[in-house]
């Protein structure tokens, strides 16, 4: 950021339109546009150069590759400006905060709702790697968004009982009711918590162990556990041992 308080920003947009027209609102609001990329090739070997800005906004959809295929395919490698998600999709939020975006504007961009984007980059918006493992707030390690209705909450891991995956869709059971987030898979859960104790009591379902109130053994060495009123899982053989061990029986 320079001295004045300006922010240097880039763009991925591939439609001229909307690219001219984010362009002039960023300028107007104080804003130094350094790099304009069309596509989505040209965004990546953009992001191999590690670009020295304090912004970037893009799109999602673009020719070549999506922005978050480009995201993909540089698997970490490369550290990222902080990102600001700029479309007209509205369902692909919580794939964005997955990889640390700063904020999620909708198409066509309201110039107040800029300036508070801008307002918060100003503020603080640090450097984030793809993974968004860098510049987390300290105080929030374990919070993550989960769709509700039309929106969305953020869930605190220690109120979650367990993970279970179902059609490659990863659900949050918090206090008895399941919230549907943005991993596909118990591997990526695991990822975004690499402190966190989980164990896998069957193929689909990951179970923080410290939400386990009741266990008593079923037929064939199997067990099972209670995570809330009502609410019983199913332990396979093979998880039962470790999973006794981990509550200290």
């Amino acid at each position: 950021m320079k001295p004045n308080g300006h922010l240097r920003v880039a763009q991925a947009e591939d439609e001229p339109l909307a690219r001219k027209r984010l362009g002039r609102m960023l300028q107007e609001a104080g804003c130094d546009v350094v790099a304009e990329l069309n596509d989505g090739p040209a965004l990546m070997a953009w992001l191999h150069t590690e670009p020295d800005v304090d912004a970037l906004f893009l799109d999602i959809y673009m020719p070549g590759a999506s922005s978050f295929e480009v995201i993909g395919e540089l698997g970490g490698l490369v550290k990222l400006p902080p990102l600001v998600f700029v479309t007209a999709h509205p369902e692909h939020s919580l794939r964005a905060f997955d990889v640390a975006a700063v904020d999620y504007l909708l198409k066509p961009v309201d110039p107040e709702r800029l300036a508070r984007t801008l307002h918060r980059l100003r503020q603080g918006g640090l450097p984030r790697t793809l993974r968004g493992e860098a510049h987390a707030p300290a105080a929030l390690p374990n919070r993550f968004p989960a769709r509700a209705g039309e929106g969305h909450v953020f869930l605190d891991l220690k109120r979650v009982s367990h993970f279970e995956v179902v059609t490659e869709v990863a659900w949050a059971w918090a206090q008895g009711k399941r919230y549907r987030t943005s991993w596909r898979s118990l591997a990526e859960v695991e990822n975004a918590f690499p402190g966190a104790r989980f164990i896998r009591i069957q193929r689909h379902i990951l179970l923080r162990p410290e939400a386990v109130l009741a266990l008593r053994a079923v037929f064939g060495g199997r067990a099972e556990v209670r995570v809330g009123e009502g609410l019983d899982l199913e332990v396979s053989r093979t998880a039962t041992p470790k999973l006794k061990e981990l509550l200290g029986m």
